[in-house]
């Protein structure tokens, strides 16, 4: 089949050019993704300034709905240029996709806040995230694509695997500018203006890599193609008419991408929102811990990747599942442990019950229609445990002891979590920001890292995998299509979703079931179809 001989027919790059290849393509990569997670890294200040109710819990989910907006999108950004990297090219695609997010990204830091333009305020970000998606959307393939048609075979992972880390190295990067900036001013400039900083710097990013990618020549696969006259006429129909494509889509989208997205998340984006809220952690401290965990977890995706050359890509993505639904819970019942000790012994010694009629609690309303729903409503957003049962009358038991509801219901919100708080503190519970000793923070850093291992075991071989799964002329669209739906959809929606499965239950550990459920049928996909053995192109038997 000519497919499987193309790579052969383009000349050979030199180390040189390997090299400015993966360091262009991982730069971009960095940039692209710094601009998407700065969003989720602000996503307390962006809900009070865009999103603003009076009521935290639903601020928060306001900013995981935008969040996911623009993971939303990003399957139709694959689709777009997807269809034009199989058309035109590989380089000059991601080059229009590294611009349109850093303009996106940019603008974002210049939008005045919803007390000044009111709902246009939100209305903009969210027409940005979409950009923002769309933009993502065609990036991520472009530039796995173009590094694994430069590589050769027996390399294909580890030089890859550069390209995977580099997603982990945009939320370290947006860590990094968050925490430099915030430790150049006062928090008053912070939280009046400075944390705009961030997202205006992206310009930056966007100048160095865009000089960087220009520099790139097209790949070598997708010149022989070009000159052999084998583009495909629209790489979109063909991804779904190309003899077992479909089998393969549905491979790559509920095998691979969904499974691995949900660890990756879950390490990173669940672990910092878990550690700030329900833990209550100092948010600079939660910011370093996981930053710096991100940074040495980093390596794991090029040793992964590296490894898949050797043993195959089936054998590091089932261990990384398999690891993930046995550690996942023990995980982060020991990082809770270590986070906030007297929080976690408080809730073991002192008990919080609420039993009563109509509880049930809304967290997108911005104040709940009954009593025990503002009830549910004020410890959540105390970020309180409790446990939830039916009766004929609304009873609050803090350590066994019944609180006095009487005047309660009819106070406004600011008087109700006043008296929330003083009850919760009298009753032992410390509700202030922590900051844990060193030994704790490091066992949290060990704790973290392993979930990096899982994350590297099941994403680094991921792109050197797609890209020898579908044939060159639709490859482009065919890997791009299936990774950003299971990316954006499972993936983008898990904070909004296991926020608010903890929203509902009172328990922060309850929306670790969506990664939990999600991993296990990605395994029980990833068993069933992919080819074992050691890595081999698409065609070759």
């Amino acid at each position: 089949m000519a497919d499987t001989q193309h790579h052969k027919q383009g000349a050979a790059p030199s180390a040189s050019d390997i090299r400015l290849v993966i360091a262009a393509s991982s730069m971009g990569t960095v940039f692209e993704w710094y601009d998407f997670f700065i969003y989720g890294t602000l996503a307390a200040i962006i809900g009070k300034t865009f999103f603003p109710s009076g009521n935290a819990t639903l601020e928060t989910l306001l900013v995981w709905a935008g969040f996911a907006v623009g993971f939303g999108f990003r399957p139709l950004g694959a689709i777009l240029f997807g269809f034009l990297g199989d058309r035109l090219g590989r380089k000059y695609t991601f080059l229009v996709t590294v611009t349109l997010m850093g303009i996106a990204t940019a603008g974002v830091g210049f939008i005045p806040s919803a007390q000044s333009i009111g709902y246009a305020a939100p209305a903009i970000v969210l027409l940005l995230r979409v950009l923002q998606g769309l933009a993502l959307g065609g990036e991520y393939g472009g530039a796995a694509i173009y590094v694994s048609e430069h590589s050769p075979p027996n390399r294909r992972g580890y030089y890859t695997g550069y390209i995977q880390a580099s997603v982990v190295g945009g939320f370290v990067l947006s860590l990094i500018v968050v925490l430099g900036c915030k430790a150049l001013m006062s928090a008053q400039t912070w939280d009046a203006w400075g944390w705009r900083l961030p997202f205006i710097l992206s310009m930056a990013l966007l100048a160095v890599s865009l000089w960087m990618r220009l520099k790139l020549s097209e790949s070598p696969v997708f010149r022989a193609m070009q000159a052999q006259g084998e583009l495909a006429g629209n790489p979109f129909v063909e991804s779904f008419t190309y003899p077992g494509n479909k089998k393969r889509i549905f491979i790559a989208l509920f095998g691979i991408a969904a499974g691995l997205t949900v660890i990756w998340y879950t390490a990173m984006f669940s672990a910092l929102g878990f550690l700030k809220g329900a833990m209550r952690m100092d948010d600079t401290w939660a910011e370093v811990i996981v930053g710096i965990s991100a940074a040495i977890g980093m390596a794991f995706f090029v040793i992964f990747g590296s490894l898949s050359d050797r043993i195959g890509r089936k054998k590091p993505i089932v261990w990384g599942y398999a690891l993930t639904l046995a550690l996942l819970f023990p995980v982060f019942w020991t990082v809770g442990s270590y986070a906030n000790p007297g929080l976690v012994t408080a809730n073991e010694r002192v008990p919080v019950f609420v039993v009563g009629p109509d509880c049930a609690y809304d967290p997108f309303a911005a104040e709940q229609a009954t009593k025990c729903g503002k009830l549910l409503g004020d410890l959540a957003g105390a970020g309180v445990t409790y446990k939830l049962s039916a009766a004929p009358n609304l009873v609050l038991q803090i350590g066994g002891k019944a609180m006095p509801l009487d005047t309660y219901a009819s106070a406004d919100k600011k008087a109700r979590t006043a008296q929330i708080q003083s009850w919760l503190t009298q009753a032992g519970y410390d509700l202030g920001k922590v900051k844990p000793p060193l030994g704790n923070a490091v066992m949290i850093g060990l704790m973290l890292i392993a979930m990096m291992a899982l994350s590297g075991a099941t994403y680094g071989p991921v792109a050197a995998l797609l890209s020898e799964m579908f044939p060159p002329r639709i490859r482009y669209s065919s890997m791009s299509i299936p990774y950003h739906i299971g990316t954006g959809y499972f993936g983008g929606f898990l904070p909004l979703i296991s926020s608010y499965m903890v929203a509902r239950s009172g328990n922060p550990y309850q929306g670790l079931w969506y990664t939990w459920i999600v991993v296990a049928v990605a395994l029980a996909v990833s068993l069933w179809g992919l080819r074992s053995g050691p890595p081999r192109d698409y065609g070759e038997a």
